[in-house]
């Protein structure tokens, strides 16, 4: 059984941690977005220490994502597992002997539970997301992507949970304050995905099996969890309220899958 659980999600900052629930539990926290005394505050509203962290995966190397990865890991004597992009955009920093190369499908074997990382298009160095399973559950993970490819989708095939991007309301995003350029790289095809372009997603790769939605990285200018839920639970013949929202300072329960 796996239960996971987003200590925040948004520009402001993005952590999710997933754990393999058994009698020597596996924890692993994807991204590190937030300043490391901001995490460890809400790693202990979580109920967990540092030390209860067995692996970081960062997705890739934007501020909102890797953010205190490196100290955590250094301090904490916890290894680290991103690309080679990544680790070259960020200036190839020494890890001391605690980083791992993450590669496009290649499986990362923690022993208690596995991690697929698949590459994305996004206007980062070598940006991947992922999937977690213990071979009985599976999580699909997927944020930070302007549009998903036939390579995505396949990687969210059989999820029973998906922490799923909905970045932006097309038509919010048009009308907001942002420069141009911003617009034009937030909705762009290296961007993000829109509620719209998340849905199409949803459509793909939904089945009965699918426990839970967690909508992520919301906008907080060019968004609002309301349209979120509706268009999701629409997508998914569901209740609004059966839609979980990953907020920017409380992320979300932990749920079990």
């Amino acid at each position: 059984m796996l239960r996971f659980k987003s200590l925040g999600s948004g520009s402001s900052g993005n952590a999710t941690l997933v754990e393999a629930i058994g009698t020597a539990p596996l924890r692993i926290l994807v991204d590190c977005g937030l300043g490391l005394k901001h995490l460890l505050y809400r790693l202990g509203q979580a109920g967990l220490q540092p030390e209860d962290i067995h692996a970081v995966f960062v997705t890739h190397e934007h501020g909102d994502h890797i953010g205190c990865a490196r100290s955590l890991s250094l301090r904490y004597r916890i290894p680290v597992w991103m690309s080679r992009g990544t680790h070259a955009a960020i200036g190839a920093p020494d890890f001391d002997g605690l980083l791992h190369i993450a590669r496009d499908n290649q499986v990362i074997d923690l022993g208690g539970m596995q991690l697929t990382p698949f590459t994305v298009p996004h206007d980062a160095r070598e940006p991947l997301q992922l999937s977690c399973t213990d071979g009985s559950a599976k999580l699909g993970i997927l944020t930070d992507l302007g549009h998903a490819t036939a390579h995505v989708t396949a990687h969210l095939a059989a999820c029973d949970a998906l922490l799923l991007e909905c970045n932006h309301d097309t038509d919010m995003l048009a009308q907001s304050s942002y420069p141009a350029f911003l617009k034009r790289r937030v909705g762009g095809q290296y961007g993000h995905l829109s509620n719209v372009a998340a849905s199409e997603v949803l459509r793909v790769v939904a089945h009965q099996g699918l426990k839970h939605l967690v909508a992520a990285h919301l906008s907080v200018q060019n968004n609002r969890p309301a349209l979120v839920q509706s268009l999701m639970a629409e997508t998914l013949s569901r209740a609004a309220q059966d839609i979980i929202v990953a907020g920017p300072d409380n992320g979300t329960p932990w749920l079990h899958i």
